[in-house]
């Protein structure tokens, strides 16, 4: 019984996590949203492909492919940091 307690505690955390992200999200696009809609667009979308990842990551179980999808979340990571630093230009 104590792995499904634990279990809920990593949800809750994961679920906190991603609402503090989307909270930054919405706060960064609300300050440029009329600025450039089309790096808004590519940047939602990145972070779409990341949330995805992430889930694919936990439910991976072979180390080969673990590592591709944290390589792929990785280079994600990046090309959301290039385009937010573009975005403050």
């Amino acid at each position: 019984m104590g792995d499904s307690g634990e279990g809920l505690i990593d949800a809750e955390s994961r679920i906190e996590e991603r609402r503090e992200e989307l909270q930054a999200e919405r706060q960064l696009t609300q300050k440029s949203s009329k600025k450039n809609p089309e790096l808004l667009r590519q940047l939602d979308s990145l972070g779409l492909a990341r949330t995805q990842l992430s889930r694919q990551l936990d439910g991976a179980t072979h180390e080969t492919r673990r590592t591709q999808i944290s390589n792929a979340i990785t280079d994600i990571d990046l090309r959301i940091a290039e385009l937010k630093e573009e975005k403050q230009r």
